[in-house]
């Protein structure tokens, strides 16, 4: 059993940073696949990154190139930092932890989630 926590959320303005932690409690969760998910309201869960225990990383294509997901095993989170963003990164991000991770990309290939946090970007 694993518990998820998201933390980092916040209102920023366009163009800025924000690193999203979300620490992990459970056993051996350094073997398990980490995604970030967001949603905004009316619009599905959409996949955002992930990051596997080997330390391999995949994007969506809407956030290739300034996000940046990490992990440090010894403290039990995993971040998601948020470079140049915009008004359309405006959701609530979820992580989510996959024992198996055979499906990165959907969430229904993840086991476990946190409740989410709130970034809004303003223009």
């Amino acid at each position: 059993q694993v518990q998820l926590v998201e933390s980092g959320g916040g209102l920023v303005q366009a163009g800025e940073s924000l690193t999203l932690s979300c620490a992990a409690s459970g056993r051996a969760f350094n073997t398990y696949t980490v995604g970030w998910f967001r949603q905004a309201p009316g619009e599905e869960r959409e996949f955002v990154a992930a990051i596997s225990y080997s330390v391999t990383t995949t994007y969506g294509d809407t956030v290739k190139g300034r996000f940046t997901i990490s992990r440090d095993n010894a403290k039990n989170t995993v971040y998601l930092r948020m470079d140049s963003l915009k008004p359309e990164d405006t959701a609530k991000y979820f992580c989510a932890a996959s024992r198996y991770g055979t499906n990165w990309y959907n969430r229904n290939g993840y086991e476990y989630w946190g409740q989410g946090t709130q970034v809004t970007v303003s223009s």
